[in-house]
């Protein structure tokens, strides 16, 4: 292929690239490139705004590349202050553990596992803390250019804390582009003081210094904040498949075409041309697909028309059965169903309306007492059979 074609291909979607000349110089060699991306497991699920990056690493495999796949499992004990305007919560290395394995699984539903070096940063980041190699780094570094970051100016200017562990991420994160060697380094817009920091290190030590891609922040559900568990407003990949479809359905027309964009590699062009129902329900089922098969994003079309386009209940739903002296209060039951993820959520959505009785709005908290079973509803696709 020729060079032109490949950094097209390669530079689809790319927010900027630091620098274009770098990476044709680097293509123009003719050698498989190591390309880095780090994740840390600090949640259980990756969610789609994950696999932006990812889907560009693949974009790279596919051109005969080498993707690195680093499991942040030592920076996830420090969390990574990027885009934060507060210190992030603590994960217990148990929590830490566990979730590395979902991403590794996860993760290779998207890239060839073929062309993937998957490694885990406490590989080298543990002796280089106990070793006290750091300190031998570490008169290089400066606290100027460690708080240039707009995250801690923000912080700083409302005298809220910095943790010096936060401070410490990006020495290593660049620390991982030294210790795996990286060509090119992938992440989103909000990581770009950290992954020009990694050149910063690799000349430090003596490597040339990688290209760095930034890609664009998908924006969750609500359409205003980045895609995170934290807010609400992620997508998991590991949802069900009907969840991924309707939870697609329901974003604004304006965030659709963005995920349009990041997600899929549908032609742009043509679904402006169609009705924005038909163009969401093409991007719901495109998404659907890519992780649960043309047959499962056929199911969960088929479920979301006949839920939300009929009016008809699911085929089929989780039970829940009330205590022994049948009755609980609408919230309660909402949050041990699983519905919602607690109480004080559960009223707010009652309070908003959002959640139906046998297919009448609760306008209140009530004392649910059944002697026959009943179906409760919160939203479009949350549904529990109630069972007295």
């Amino acid at each position: 292929m020729a060079l032109e074609q490949e950094l097209k291909i390669l530079l689809r979607g790319a927010t900027s690239v630091t620098t274009e000349k770098e990476l044709a110089e680097k293509l123009s060699r003719g050698r498989s490139l190591r390309v880095k991306l780090g994740v840390d497991p600090t949640t259980k699920d990756l969610h789609l705004g994950h696999t932006v990056c990812l889907k560009k690493m693949r974009a790279f495999q596919e051109l005969g590349h080498t993707g690195v796949l680093i499991i942040g499992d030592f920076t996830a004990r420090v969390g990574d202050p990027s885009g934060r305007s507060e210190t992030r919560p603590v994960v217990t290395p148990e929590e830490i553990h566990a979730n590395a394995q979902t991403y590794k699984e996860q993760a290779f539903g998207i890239l060839d596992p073929e062309k993937t070096e998957l490694r885990f940063n406490s590989e080298w980041l543990d002796p280089f803390m106990s070793s006290g190699k750091i300190l031998e780094y570490l008169p290089k570094v400066t606290h100027a250019r460690l708080t240039e970051r707009e995250d801690f100016k923000t912080r700083i200017s409302k005298s809220e804390p910095i943790t010096m562990l936060e401070i410490m991420y990006p020495v290593f994160q660049g620390y991982d582009s030294v210790a795996v060697k990286a060509d090119v380094e992938l992440g989103g817009t909000d990581q770009m003081f950290n992954l020009l920091f990694g050149r910063d290190m690799q000349r430090d030590h003596g490597q040339e210094p990688q290209v760095t891609m930034t890609l664009p922040i998908l924006v969750g559900t609500d359409g205003v904040k980045k895609m995170s568990k934290t807010y609400r407003n992620a997508v998991s990949i590991k949802d069900k498949p009907e969840d991924i479809f309707g939870k697609v359905m329901s974003v604004s027309d304006d965030t659709m075409w963005q995920w349009a964009e990041l997600l899929t590699g549908l032609d742009l062009t043509q679904m402006r041309t169609m009705h924005p129902m038909q163009a969401k329900k093409l991007l719901a089922l495109t998404i659907t697909a890519q992780f649960y098969g043309k047959q499962g994003a056929d199911a969960a079309r088929t479920h979301f028309e006949r839920v939300h386009s009929s009016g008809e209940l699911p085929e089929s739903m989780p039970e829940f059965r009330l205590p022994k002296d049948k009755k609980l209060f609408l919230s309660q039951l909402l949050a041990l169903s699983g519905l919602a993820p607690s109480r004080k959520e559960a009223q707010r959505k009652i309070a908003e309306g959002g959640v139906r009785l046998d297919g009448k709005v609760a306008k209140e908290d009530i004392l649910v007492e059944l002697s026959s079973p009943a179906v409760v509803n919160l939203g479009k696709r949350g549904f529990v059979k109630v069972l007295p």
